[in-house]
Order: C-alpha cells, then structure tokens, then sequence
C-alpha cells in the first residue's frame, strides 16, 4: 500500500536527496500512521467492551498515543521543511530529530504503562471472554502494527531518518505488547495460568532497549555526533583527486538536518604555486562537494614549502619525537621561521579523542623531547582533537 501511496502523491520518489521530496514522504508516512493507529484503537475498544478485558481496551488507548507519535512524525517533517530565516540561518532540519526523540520518550511511556499492568495481572489476574471477533481484531492489529514497523523502517533507513526509525521501534513494541496480551488471554483461557503479565514483564524490558537506543540516534546529531566515516572518506578522495592539493586535514562536519550539511577543512597546497589558479581551484572543489556530497563546504588553504631539506629535516625530528610518545600522534601545518638564537618550528598535533596525555601535558613533553634534540629550536604547538580521528 505505502507503494502505491508513493506513486499516488509524491512526485519523482526516488529523488530522496531532495528536500521537498523527503518532507513529503515524511507527511504520507505520518497521516497513514495516523490513520491506522485510530482505526486499530477504535476496534481494540469495542473488542475490550465485548471480552471485557481491561488490557485490550488498556491497549486501544495506547493506540491513540501511537496516533500522536505519528501527528508528532509529520509534524516534524513539515516544519524541518521550513526554509531559513534570520533566527535560523542553517534551516529547520534538526527539528526532525527532535520529533524522533519526542516518539521514543512516548515509546518509553507506553512501556512504563505496560509494566503497571503486567504487574496488576501477576497480583490479580483475569479472566477473558475471547471471542472469535475478539481474537479477530487483535490478530489484526499485530499484522497491521508489523507492516507498519517494516515500511517505516525501511523508509528510515532509507531516508536515513531518526523520527521514522523511531517510528518503526514504537510499531514493533506495539505488535508485541498486543500479541502477549494475545497469547496470555488464550493460555488463560484454555489452561487457566495467568502467564500474560510475566510476558508482559520480558517484553517491557524489550520495549525500553529500544525506546533508549531510538533516543540515542535522535539525540546524539542534536549533541553533536562524529560524521559517518565513509562520508569523511568520500570527502578527503574527492578533495585529494585535484592535482594541486597534497594533503588534507582538521576536516569538521556539521550536521544542521538530513540534507544540510556544513563542512570546514584545511587543504595543503605549495607555497609556490599561483595564488589566483589555486583560488579558483579550492573554488571549484566547493562547488564538486556541493554538487556530489550535497554539503556546503569552506575550504582553508594552508600552503606547504615542497622540496626545502631543511624543513624536511626539522618535520622527521619532530615526527619521531611525536612517535617516542605515541605512533597515533600525527603532525600537520608545519612550517619554521628564523628567531633569535635559533629556528621556530610551528605546527599542530593531531591527538585522537581519550588520549592519555592533557593537551598541557602532551604540548609540554613535545616541547622537552625536541630541545633534547635541538637547545636552539623553539616551539609553537597546537593541539588538535578532530572529527576525523
């Protein structure tokens, strides 16, 4: 159905990348959850009036919070649509993973519901009338909350979508809190053991994995997560592609919403070379990355002296300093100039995240190691802890 849907309503659907696109698969997913979720609490109430089962109508009612989570999922993909403004330069995109975090926090809701419950069926349990109508409208339920997980998970994995893949967990805990009320009302019914509210128990603990690994994905973008590694790799090979470009390095990706990214980085190039032609180069590779990574892009060019024996001299001195200490310390940026007395050595560190030393520390020990080697070298040293480490 969500296929055909597709067709019906979204125009160009294989255009993911484009926003106006992505916003309205976001709309068709969360009006069809919408619209499914009250369907399914309207038949749960009417099946929990006919068993008088309190936990069936307990479930149509948590139905009704599922059509919320849906109202919060389009909503969330209508105003990350948004177009920039003043108070927001970049756009509205993180609002989608705000909406993705708002459904876990009710996924997480509809848990704690569920253990009162299973907890008040262990110390009193019930007896069900299950009807064939009953039993009807909770098969129903499961086979219509399954596909709903499966369409939205695959649309969230496509779509790379926080709100969608939370979605997709709340559909999952949904089918499986009504297939244990299911499953305890026929063992109930036909063996007289009250065992629903000990599956309700193991399917809570179920439910609340997922509603805190749904929170993470949503909230980790929000707090500033490292980039997707193949994004950085596809990022540095198109960049190092262009001759002219010897290095690159301090890459920073930020992360404004699905489709809006903004990304900094340095690029090496030969002190030598022609100002204007490598301008108009470093030029062009942010319009390529625009055009095929879809990122805006700000390029600093750091120039490299190529081919001087004294600066190759000092860069392996200090490299094999940096490697007596740790082979993960790498060095970029360096360049010497004359001083009193002696030779200045300017260059940045690069440390990997949970490194051992502080950077005062590290910077301090750096500095004794080279003057061991050299009294007359002096040291400027900039401690790097970067995205792409």
């Amino acid at each position: 159905m969500i296929t055909l849907l597709t067709k019906i309503f979204i125009s160009h659907p294989e255009d993911i990348k484009n926003p106006e696109v992505r916003r309205a698969y976001g709309v068709l997913c969360g009006a069809l959850g919408i619209g499914l979720n009250l369907l399914l609490s309207a038949g749960k109430f009417m099946a929990g009036l006919i068993s008088g089962s309190i936990s069936v109508t307990a479930d149509a009612f948590n139905n009704l919070l599922d059509a919320a989570s849906s109202l919060i999922t389009l909503a969330g993909f209508r105003l990350s649509g948004q177009k920039p403004d003043p108070d927001h330069p970049f756009g509205h995109g993180r609002i989608e993973y705000v909406s993705g975090f708002l459904v876990s926090i009710l996924t997480l809701l509809t848990m704690v519901e569920l253990m009162k419950s299973s907890f008040q069926k262990i110390l009193h349990p019930e007896a069900v009338a299950m009807s064939p109508l009953v039993l009807g409208f909770l098969l129903a339920s499961v086979f219509v909350k399954c596909y709903m997980f499966l369409y939205n998970r695959k649309l969230g994995i496509r779509l790379d979508s926080p709100s969608m893949k939370a979605a997709a967990t709340d559909s999952l805990s949904d089918a499986l809190a009504t297939s244990v009320v299911l499953v305890g009302a026929l063992i109930l019914q036909f063996t007289g053991l009250p065992v629903d509210g000990w599956f309700g128990l193991a399917i809570c603990l179920f439910i609340g994995y997922a509603g805190l690994a749904a929170a993470k994905d949503a909230v980790s973008p929000l707090l500033g997560q490292a980039p997707d590694p193949e994004f950085v790799k596809r990022v540095r090979q198109l960049v190092c592609s262009h001759e002219g470009i010897l290095g690159v390095h301090d890459l920073i990706v930020h992360n404004y919403g699905p489709g809006n990214i903004l990304i900094s980085l340095h690029a090496e190039v030969s002190a030598d070379g022609n100002l204007l032609e490598l301008h108009d180069l470093i030029d062009s590779i942010e319009h390529e990355l625009k055009d095929d990574l879809q990122c805006q892009a700000v390029i600093h060019m750091d120039p490299v002296l190529v081919g001087d024996g004294e600066t190759k001299r000092l860069q392996h001195l200090t490299q094999n300093c940096l490697a007596s200490i740790d082979v993960s310390l790498t060095i970029h940026d360096f360049r010497i100039a004359p001083c009193q007395g002696g030779t200045k050595l300017c260059f940045d560190i690069a440390a990997p995240y949970g490194f051992s030393l502080s950077d005062q520390k590290l910077t301090e020990t750096v500095r004794r190691l080279i003057r061991e080697q050299d009294p007359t070298l002096e040291t400027v040293i900039q401690i790097d802890r970067t995205q792409e480490m």
